[in-house]
């Protein structure tokens, strides 16, 4: 009796190759692509609003000067790895609830506003004032922080029914502030972890005087749905401060502080997303 042959596929080398490359490859591996980093640049101020206005310059143009180059240290460095959103690129007026709006509808991981300060035109000593801090949101702990706040959300005067719009809130009482008594921050610790690395950065890379991290009730910040900090870079007021932010080494060193940060930000945070 003879044997039956038995008939065995011998599969070529070429086609194991293709069998083996497909099962390399994940099945979701176009769904794993991690997705970028939202930042918002906030340069405040422009158009019609100056913000604080010096001897030789005005908030809305340090601001914006330094929120570009900014974003240019970013891209250059990050690529695709990383969005950029500006709340202007040019000087116009944006209302506040219009910029809270950009980075809520962006999906922002991070929004910074920037921002020069300055005191009143009869305070002794303005001109000797200088320094930087950086705010969160939350309640003014002093009246100094007050002032601040209230200068700021002062620009919503400037806009068209801007009581309705903020539902009667009035920049000048400070009775109004209780609405931030009432609303909890979920990213007030990632906020205030910001607020210090930018704090620190502006101290030591951009030579700026420690005025501190603080709370106040911007509303800008109140607005938005994700970690947010307001800059003061420096008070242009005090002459020295002005022509720092001012000059193109000044505007770098800041931009440059300010870039460090996000970057810090971004390496502790990336799985927290």
């Amino acid at each position: 009796m003879t044997t039956p042959r038995v008939f065995r596929y011998m599969p070529s080398v070429a086609f194991l190759l293709l069998v083996l490359m497909a099962a390399a490859v994940p099945a979701h591996a176009g769904e794993d692509k991690e997705k970028p980093f939202v930042l918002v640049l906030d340069p405040g101020h422009g158009g019609k609003d100056y913000g604080c206005i010096g001897r030789i310059t005005n908030e809305k143009t340090i601001v914006l000067d330094v929120a570009k180059r900014v974003g240019e240290l970013v891209a250059k460095s990050c690529g695709d790895s990383v969005d950029i959103v500006f709340t202007r690129k040019d000087d116009t007026f944006i209302s506040l609830d219009k910029r809270a709006a950009i980075a809520n509808d962006a999906g922002a991981d991070l929004f910074m506003s920037i921002h020069v300060n300055s005191i009143d035109l009869r305070s002794k000593g303005r001109e000797k004032v200088h320094g930087a801090s950086v705010y969160t949101v939350g309640l003014h702990k002093s009246e100094a922080n007050l002032g601040v706040a209230m200068r700021e959300n002062g620009v919503i005067e400037l806009e068209e029914d801007y009581s309705e719009t903020y539902q009667g809130f009035d920049p000048s009482s400070s009775e109004s502030y209780i609405i931030f008594e009432l609303d909890q921050n979920m990213h007030m610790a990632q906020s205030i972890d910001m607020a210090c690395m930018v704090q620190t950065r502006l101290v030591d890379g951009a030579g700026r005087a420690d005025k501190g991290v603080r709370q106040a009730g911007f509303l800008v910040l109140w607005a938005t749905r994700m970690p947010s900090v307001l800059v003061e870079l420096d008070f242009i007021c005090n002459p020295a401060a002005e022509r720092f932010l001012a000059s193109e080494s000044g505007r770098e060193k800041c931009a440059k502080a300010l870039f460090g940060a996000v970057q810090e930000y971004r390496q502790r945070f990336k799985n927290q997303k």
